[in-house]
């Protein structure tokens, strides 16, 4: 978790991959929500070089993220797992 601490310390974005329902119910300050089944198509807003954190509830879809956004050029890209472990993470760096 060190290393994406330093990610975010570099301006990394966090992209929250969970449904909106979920996000609403709680989320990283700052993170960026666009559900896992939207990824393959809608408009991704930031740019192809940015660095990329992904975290979702457990981590399953936060993995299917990364893929995903390799996929499509993102290449920068990150697993922060479970959100709220991110979170916890960070409130102790």
């Amino acid at each position: 978790m060190l290393i994406l601490g330093s990610k975010i310390e570099q301006g990394a974005v966090i992209l929250d991959v969970r449904t909106l329902d979920e996000f609403e119910t709680g989320h990283i300050d700052g993170a960026i929500n666009i559900p896992l089944s939207k990824l393959a198509t809608e408009e991704i807003p930031m740019d192809k070089n940015a660095i990329i954190i992904t975290v979702c509830s457990h981590g399953l879809r936060s993995v299917k993220a990364v893929e995903r956004l390799k996929a499509r050029g993102y290449n920068n890209v990150f697993n922060g797992g479970a959100w709220s472990d991110l979170a916890s993470t960070l409130k102790k760096e």
